[in-house]
Formats: C-alpha cells, structure tokens, sequence
C-alpha cells in the first residue's frame, strides 16, 4: 500500500510504498477516506510536539475517517503511534472511533474535528461553561481559534470577543458569532481592558507574550475580582513560556488551567467523539476545506493556503 512518510524531521512528508499494516485482535483495518494536515499532525512530523519519541520512520496523521468492514464510516483517533492515518489503510481501535452515519461529507468531518475538539474539550471537560459566560478567544484567527468562537455561542456563551493578529481574518469573525474584536499588538490594551470587566472565559491560543499582554489589560478592568476568570491555555503559537504577572493570580479569581493531549485522558476524549461529531454534521460552520489526493502530499504539506487540505485516497 501507499502512504505518506517522514523520512527526516526537516523534510515534509514523502508519497511512499510500505508494507500493509497488521492486523490486531483489538484492531479493524479500514480504508482510509479522509485525514487533515492540522498543526498537531505538522508538529508529529517535525518531532516537536511533546510526546515524540523522535523514532523515523513513521506514518503521519493522528485521526480521520476510514470505511470499515462492515461498510460503516467511522471518524478515529490513534494512540501515539508511528503507524499514523496517512497511509491508504489503517488500523483503529474501535473503541477510540465514532460511527458517521451514511450521507456525511466524510473530508467536512476529518477537516473540523480535530480544531474543534480543542475548544470543544477545553469547554466541556476542562470547565463548566457559565450560562451566559463572557467569552474571549486569544488566537481566534487560526482554524482553531475561528471554531471556538463558533462553539463558544453554539454551547451557550452569551458573547464572544475574538482576538487576534490577521486582520483580514479578524474581520471576517463577526459573521460567524464574534461579538468584539482585538487586533494583537501594541493597540490591544484597551481592547483588552473592555473585554475583561465582566470576562468569564479565556480560550487562549497564544500564550507567549501575548497572555501576558491580555491578564496586564483585562485584570486591572474587573469590574468584580471574586468573578472567577477561567484561563484555559490550549496553544502556543505566540511562544512556549509566558511571563505571568504575579499579581494577576492574586488580584482576580484566576483559574488557569491547560486542555490537551494528558490534561484530558484519552476515554474522556473518546467518550466526546459522538457528541462532537453530530454537533459538526449539524452543519453551519465555517471551515474552508480542500481534498489533495495523497500522492500530492508533499506538495499539500508547503502549499501557502488558509484552506484545511484533507488528503483523500
């Protein structure tokens, strides 16, 4: 069979033969039918994210969707593994999957899931989500960030700020249920300032400087400092360490809390599967999507777009 392959950690995925994977007792070998590039897949193949063992070799792809079988569509998400999703078969573990039912746009569901699992984790796993909360999403630009303001309104937020540092996607953002928006940088303070005085909810993206920027503006505005504040770090884009002012924690009711792969456990996060994935197929969310062939998968893995490329047998 064919699949995508990282040879080298500085070097983009290759279009390679390989051996079919074996099967397991605990296993089902489907065909695959769709899997996204999305940054934590990115960072698996560059060995940076926090649980590479730095072993080449290896499959890329953390999650998709494959037909097994039985014939039923099935969105899964792999264990760490180097067997990843790209390859034209995979074997999942049943129990880490969900059953798409017959008429979905199985590149829709391999292209949402995984950004909007990070917010969708963060807001129902991490934290109860106030009624009504005050939302502000710090790094609401990236194709995380713009569904966590989706999310954020469709499980209840009241209003939503989004932040962030491409202005023309900033401005595309109240269309799709942002209420208030921060454009990063040196200007943000007030924006910042204003968001803060009744703020319930950080989905924060970002970290680095830039979370340190926010609490400096938003902390000082609190209009009630015993208003607990839940700051949940789920990216780092702007940086992997934050100077934290000390007098944030003590000031307000901060929570800080982080939402990824080990703050969530892996049933917790297979236990959302099914529930997250009828809230996509709801349909009426945003995500520009395009289906690369995988035998193009280098050259899906430089391609400058803002579309999330879905490779497709």
């Amino acid at each position: 069979m064919h699949a995508a392959v990282v040879e080298s950690f500085d070097r983009p995925p290759a279009f390679r033969e390989i051996p079919a994977p074996a099967a397991r007792p605990d296993g089902v070998l489907v065909d695959l039918v769709a899997s996204a590039i999305h940054p934590r897949v990115r960072s698996q193949a560059a060995g940076s994210h926090y649980t590479s063992t730095d072993e080449l070799p290896l499959v890329p792809g953390v999650d998709g969707v494959g037909r097994a079988p039985d014939g039923a569509l099935r969105y899964f998400v792999l264990p760490d593994t180097r067997d990843g999703a790209m390859a034209e078969q995979v074997v999942i573990d049943p129990r880490r999957s969900a059953v798409l039912p017959e008429g979905v746009d199985p590149v829709r569901i391999a292209a949402a899931m995984n950004p909007a699992m990070s917010s969708w984790m963060a807001l129902t796993q991490r934290i109860a989500l106030p009624a009504g909360a005050r939302v502000l999403v710090l790094g609401a630009t990236g194709s995380a960030g713009r569904l966590a303001v989706q999310l954020a309104k469709r499980l209840g937020a009241s209003h939503v700020t989004a932040a962030g540092r491409d202005v023309r996607k900033l401005a595309t953002l109240p269309a799709l249920g942002a209420d208030a928006l921060i454009e990063l940088g040196d200007g943000a303070a007030a924006g910042f300032a204003e968001a803060g005085r009744s703020l319930d909810v950080v989905l924060d993206y970002v970290w680095g400087d830039a979370t340190a920027a926010a609490l400096r503006g938003i902390v000082p505005a609190r209009e009630d400092d015993g208003r607990p504040l839940h700051w949940v770090e789920i990216g780092s884009t702007g940086g992997l360490e934050s100077p934290i002012p000390s007098a944030a924690l003590r000031a307000t009711d901060l929570r800080l809390v982080g939402s990824g792969q080990g703050s969530v456990s892996p049933r917790a996060i297979v236990a959302e599967l099914p529930a997250l994935a009828a809230e996509i197929m709801r349909g009426g969310y945003d995500v520009p999507t395009r289906a690369v062939p995988l035998r193009d998968v280098t050259a899906a893995w430089t391609a400058r777009t803002d579309d999330r490329i879905v490779l497709v047998p």
